[in-house]
């Protein structure tokens, strides 16, 4: 379970980016966060994978304030929340394979294990047959693929994914939320930050709807209306 309790944040220009803030997101949930550039999305999104700390409140990952985490605990905690940017951040150097394989490799999991996780994750996305290639030969919507398989190489409870439709065109953006939702029937929890009316509206699922850092709306089975 996720449960943001009355949490702000504020910078040190004043600027205040949300605002009592409380949410519960339950374990195999489907989520949208929605509303426009600026209401919030992506720091409610830092806030919980501790990139950032709140201003006051308390935000908890199943029993873990992750306001209190200790810094040298902060790996365990984000290997349970896999993120997907719109950006992608892949490594350019890398094959599609060694992409997925170097997350597992920087925490030193076994050769023989990674060789058996790394092609699992492909096949879900539909990527086994590039595990050779490299991310210039792959297509937006490959690529936002490839940045799923690499976030779901831990097993984690929960998957984010900010804005990942934002820089691939229609047909790839729908292939990525049909991705989302079959990782979502396998027992992941999805939280999808975004701002793309037409998917939300076809999927039906739990939205919450954010404006000027506060919610505004939070609905079982939302709509999102501009």
């Amino acid at each position: 379970m996720i449960k943001f309790e009355d949490v702000s944040k504020s910078y040190e220009n004043g600027t205040q980016v949300l605002e009592g803030v409380n949410l519960v997101i339950l374990p195999k949930e489907f989520v949208f966060i929605v509303g426009p550039s600026g209401a919030g999305k992506t720091t409610l999104v830092k806030l919980l994978i501790r990139e950032e700390l709140p201003t006051t409140g308390s935000i908890f990952f199943e029993d873990t304030d992750v306001t209190k985490v200790k810094k040298n605990l902060l790996p365990s905690l984000r290997r349970k929340i896999g993120v997907v940017f719109q950006d992608f951040k892949l490594l350019d150097s890398k094959t599609v394979f060694e992409n997925v394989a170097v997350s597992l490799e920087v925490v030193e999991r076994p050769e023989g294990e990674i060789k058996q996780v790394v092609p699992n994750v492909l096949n879900l996305v539909s990527l086994l047959n590039k595990s050779e290639c490299f991310p210039y030969q792959l297509s937006g919507g490959e690529k936002q693929r490839l940045a799923i398989a690499r976030a779901l190489a831990h097993e984690p409870k929960v998957l984010i994914a900010d804005e990942p439709t934002g820089n691939i065109d229609p047909v790839a953006s729908d292939e990525v939320v049909h991705l989302l939702e079959k990782i979502n029937t396998l027992g992941t929890t999805v939280i999808m930050a975004t701002h793309e009316v037409g998917i939300v509206n076809r999927m039906k699922r739990r939205v919450v709807l954010m404006h000027d850092g506060k919610i505004v709306k939070d609905e079982k089975v939302g709509r999102y209306e501009v």
